[in-house]
């Protein structure tokens, strides 16, 4: 097996396989299961398509009195947070094994550039593939067992465009590591493209006669098709478009990195650069004096300033793009549903009024701790691979206790965390206050902010799995912990799941904060977790041999 690069790397991935295709496969089997409950009375179901109208523009409601219908607009773009797996796979196609020192032995092998690439490049669309085939095989099950009218082609036909999805996201991974000399900043950039393209992705639905901006996301290709719906027919254009590019990006990253030196970036065209200053003269002075040099936590912050810069961008962003989506949403349902005189009744009751609109956005605030979450997630990654590539010991080898060297981390990656999120604070209150949307200030301070222990207990975790795992497996278990989260919450009240088991989720402590404001006991459960996992991780960090 270790003879061939395809199966070494597919073997690598055999976890991921299982974890992330059972995980989304559960998923459906579960939304479809839980249908039959929605909709036992006309009016019911009546009641069920009535509030579906009301999300259209987080997805187009189509058919939602049927199972496929349902369970397509429930999860829509939400499924593809199994994009998180190719984005860091492609991340490390070439880039982890450059930074361990590996890939300059693999080269030595009498097999070329273009060989290792495609090897690497087929086995991540086969672990794709094999992740795809659990969630039709899932999909098509609990389908039967509510008599959905779900067949085994359109559950194949569902899961094979999400995984062309999947296909395009890891090509755009693996292209933005031949620009970058980590795989951490690849994964970093390809995940804010990501959120870039749902943004896109949305435009239309809530802005009239924009088609044509959403049509430049990859998502809007995905959404054509709805083969879980009855009657939808298959748009073999979308799939083979999200196909070809995918195979040019692909083919794209791998030219690049046969034409490059190992473990260096690609090159801007020359027009791009920047003028050259004229070359100072040596000069003797030491860096002893520089800032970022004066201790762990100075080095540290200096490390996190590029990636909290454009983690702050995305997320402060996409805060104020959440009260764009309110406003808009807001008119969009006077004039949608103008002839009913319930809605009207409500609209009047509390249309403009800031408890309602406070209710919309606390529903799509839920996102923005994910994405906060998913910040911390990256950071522990980089402790992990440093521990891992040896890059600590320099660090270990100056008179620094290793508590200090953690802490030090740590703190670092807290002020980001603070940073961020007062930021999104701002830029969500000045959006606010300029489109008149009427909101609680203290609860939108609540909401922002109570998105950092949160953030922090990610990290704490990511710290303390780290002291046993290798920085791969901790990312991955990481970052499937955090979807377990995620849908624990999104999916527990439509289960009845019982409250202890909702407990289980890092996002039932959230509560919903824009609404009733800070919960403070919650909160400190949060925090004293964080801390006990951030404990734990020092006394073994303190104990262990570094690298194993």
């Amino acid at each position: 097996m270790f003879s061939s690069i395809y199966l070494k790397s597919l073997r690598d991935a055999r976890l991921a396989i299982l974890g992330w295709g059972l995980g989304m496969g559960l998923l459906m089997l579960t939304v479809l299961a839980v249908y039959p409950s929605l909709v036992t009375t006309p009016q019911a179901k009546a009641s069920l398509v009535n509030l579906a109208g009301s999300f259209a523009w987080l997805a187009a409601p189509v058919r939602v009195d049927t199972a496929g219908g349902y369970a397509t607009f429930k999860y829509g773009v939400t499924i593809l947070l199994i994009a998180v797996w190719p984005i860091l796979a492609g991340a490390r196609m070439f880039r982890r094994e450059e930074d361990r020192g590996s890939m300059d032995a693999l080269l030595s092998l009498p097999r070329t550039r273009v060989r290792v690439g495609l090897e690497k490049l087929a086995a991540m669309w086969s672990a794709l593939l094999g992740m795809g085939l659990l969630i039709a095989i899932l999909t098509f099950a609990g389908g039967a067992a509510v008599n959905g009218g779900i067949s085994a082609g359109q559950a194949v036909v569902f899961a094979f465009n999400i995984v062309l999805v999947c296909f395009l996201v890891g090509a755009i991974a693996m292209l933005i590591s031949q620009f970058t000399e980590t795989s951490g900043t690849a994964a970093g950039s390809t995940a804010a493209v990501m959120l870039v393209f749902v943004v896109l992705d949305m435009v239309h639905r809530i802005i009239p006669n924009t088609d044509w901006v959403s049509s430049l996301s990859p998502i809007y290709y995905y959404n054509l098709n709805k083969p879980l719906i009855p009657g939808q027919s298959v748009d073999a254009g979308a799939l083979a478009l999200l196909f070809g590019l995918s195979v040019v990006l692909s083919a794209a990253a791998i030219w690049l990195f046969t034409r490059r030196d190992i473990g260096a970036a690609v090159r801007a065209p020359a027009f791009l650069h920047l003028p050259q200053r004229p070359a100072a003269k040596p000069s003797r002075k030491t860096h002893w004096g520089a800032w970022s040099l004066r201790s762990v936590y100075t080095r540290s912050l200096a490390t996190l300033a590029s990636p909290t810069l454009w983690w702050t961008l995305a997320i402060a962003g996409f805060g104020g793009w959440m009260v764009i989506v309110v406003v808009q949403t807001e008119a969009n349902l006077r004039a949608l549903l103008n002839g009913s005189p319930t809605m009207q009744a409500f609209l009047r009751a509390g249309g403009s009024d800031a408890s309602t609109n406070a209710s919309i956005l606390s529903a799509l605030f839920l996102f923005l701790p994910v994405m906060l979450m998913a910040f911390a997630v990256t950071q522990a990654n980089r402790w992990s691979a440093d521990e891992e590539d040896g890059r600590l010991e320099l660090v270990l080898s100056t008179p620094q206790p290793r508590l200090n060297v953690l802490l030090g981390r740590f703190a670092a990656l807290a002020t980001s965390t603070v940073l961020i999120a007062v930021v999104t604070l701002a830029v969500t209150a000045v959006t606010a206050a300029a489109t008149g949307l009427k909101l609680d200030q203290g609860n939108l301070a609540a909401a922002t902010l109570s998105m950092i222990p949160l953030g922090l207990l990610v990290a704490a975790i990511g710290y303390l799995l780290s002291g046993w795992l290798s920085a791969a497996i901790d990312t991955g278990l990481l970052s499937f912990l955090l979807v377990i989260w995620f849908f624990i919450r999104y999916i527990g009240p439509d289960l009845h799941l019982p409250e202890a088991t909702q407990r289980l989720s890092a996002f039932y402590y959230y509560g919903t904060p824009l609404l009733h404001g800070l919960p403070t006991f919650d909160t400190f459960v949060v925090v004293a977790v964080g801390a006990a996992a951030l404990a734990l991780a020092s006394a073994r960090f303190v104990r262990k041999d570094i690298g194993r």
